[in-house]
């Protein structure tokens, strides 16, 4: 009796948790059902308050959580409304990283950033007829593909079921992505005249060696060329002058350790596809050199991994400790500043404070809005014929 009494306590005790289990995961699952409810109302509040036109630009940046890179693009943000008149501008974080730590406030005050996926859904039900999905990032690597094959693509798939299949014809071919700043080797070689023409650029590498620092994709995940790029860009950029060298922080053989290789000298070899490509570096005898940031805005990167001079692994610390005296922030940015405290002193410049940069992109916008109405647009599954 004592082992039957015990046995059904014990069924009643394992029932018990196993349904006190389950309403905790349906109350989890719940609360983030709620919360992406939320953010989804509060973007489609932002779209339907601020919709003027039935032509809409989304500006998609890999995100940050520091107050200058936020200026940043706010600043990009009103430069493509300037330029593009007749179309809305919206900006999201692919990065959900970024986004929760600037929801937290992890280094200023909270601000609220959302991922392209809430920002389609709310374009969608807003209603736009044309829909141009404009990349920030750098090299067609990871987030560019993410974005374009991922959250595009299930936008154009009604993924969600979120629109009708009237509204889903109605996009067919009338909804582009525009391409980073340098998709091309084209767009390497424009990049390096732009940045060669930039004054502080210029007065730098007058004076000693210029040395980019750029992100990068992990080797073996080169992202069908994107790593290229910054090869592609440092070749064009030599040409003009041998004291420019590009490095990453995230791709073997362009580490800062690697840029100082360079800078003693030898050869270089990467591959286009089976096709061996070198650099030959002579030996640079400068002391003296400035590092820029080769990304769209100076964030977590620009100031710890380029310019932390309590990082012995920071470029900084590396070139100082390889007798090359250098200089990670700069005094002589002169582009007109938008905020008070951007002086020029102890300032790190993202290409996108960079106007003649953000022209770049806007070019590529202009190139995407082109392909509208042409079979160089996206088409949707609604839109094929119907079968008998």
């Amino acid at each position: 009796m004592k082992q039957i009494k015990f046995l059904m306590l014990a069924m009643m005790a394992f029932i018990a948790s196993a349904t006190f289990t389950a309403c905790s995961s349906d109350d989890d699952d719940n609360s983030k059902q709620s919360n992406y409810d939320r953010y989804q109302q509060a973007v489609n509040q932002t779209v339907n308050t601020q919709k003027k036109s039935d032509k809409v630009i989304l500006l998609v940046a890999f995100g940050s959580t520091w107050e200058q890179a936020y200026d940043t693009f706010d600043k990009v943000v009103d430069d493509y409304k300037s330029n593009f008149s007749g179309w809305d501008v919206f900006l999201s974080f692919s990065s959900a990283i970024c986004i929760n730590n600037a929801r937290a406030g992890e280094n200023v005050d909270p601000k609220d950033y959302y991922d392209p996926e809430h920002w389609l859904t709310a374009i969608g039900l807003a209603g736009y007829k044309q829909v141009v999905v404009q990349s920030l990032q750098v090299i067609p690597g990871e987030e560019y593909r993410r974005v374009r094959d991922s959250y595009v693509k299930d936008f154009m798939n009604n993924r969600n079921g979120d629109f009708t299949n009237e509204y889903m014809k109605s996009l067919d071919r009338q909804v582009v992505v525009g391409t980073p700043l340098m998709a091309e080797e084209e767009d390497a070689e424009i990049l390096a005249n732009t940045l060669n023409n930039e004054a502080d650029v210029k007065a730098a590498v007058q004076q000693g060696i210029v040395a980019f620092m750029g992100h990068g994709n992990p080797e073996g995940y080169d992202y069908y060329g994107g790593n290229i790029r910054y090869l592609q860009l440092e070749s064009y950029l030599r040409n003009i002058n041998e004291n420019y060298y590009v490095g990453t922080v995230d791709m073997d053989e362009t580490y800062a350790e690697n840029v100082l290789e360079h800078i003693e000298g030898g050869v270089f070899t990467y591959y286009v596809g089976t096709i061996p490509v070198g650099i030959t570096y002579t030996p640079n005898e400068n002391k003296k050199a400035q590092l820029f940031v080769l990304m769209s805005i100076a964030g977590d990167h620009a100031h710890n991994d380029m310019a932390d001079d309590e990082d012995d692994e920071s470029w900084y610390s590396l070139f100082n400790e390889a007798g090359i005296e250098t200089a990670a922030y700069e005094t002589n940015f002169k582009e007109a500043c938008w905020k008070k405290y951007k002086s020029g002193d102890e300032y790190i410049p993202g290409l996108a404070e960079r106007s003649a940069v953000r022209k770049l992109w806007m070019n590529h916008t202009r190139e995407a809005i082109a392909k509208l109405g042409t079979d160089e647009a996206l088409s949707t599954p609604t839109t094929a014929p119907d079968e008998d």
